[in-house]
């Protein structure tokens, strides 16, 4: 079972407010705060793809360009000692530091 929901590269988060009888989330990955609701699965399902193609057509109108989620670079704030043997491990291999951390992001990440 997953809580999140896909749709044109975006994702969204799912919850439940038992008190109001509603589904709610919002798009993460992106700094604009784009939320959406529904009082089924369906409705909940439409209100994200609604949400996620107002944003476009908005910034469209607006010629401003759309968050991309996940641009593909993150800060990682780990251990000065990790950090360094990270770094050790890496340079042993003959690689960079970004291609070991990537090597092990995808082993991790299935």
């Amino acid at each position: 079972m997953s809580n999140l929901l896909h749709y044109k590269g975006y994702i969204g988060t799912v919850q439940f407010s038992e008190p109001d009888a509603v589904f709610h989330g919002k798009v993460i990955g992106i700094k604009s705060m784009l939320t959406f609701e529904g009082d089924c699965v369906a409705s909940l399902i439409k209100g994200f793809h609604d949400a996620v193609d107002e944003y476009l057509e908005l910034c469209e109108a607006s010629g401003k360009q759309a968050e991309k989620p996940f641009k593909g670079t993150f800060n990682v704030r780990i251990s000065s000692d990790l950090h360094r043997k990270a770094y050790e491990t890496a340079l042993s291999q003959g690689k960079s530091l970004n291609s070991f951390v990537e090597e092990c992001i995808k082993r991790a990440a299935v």
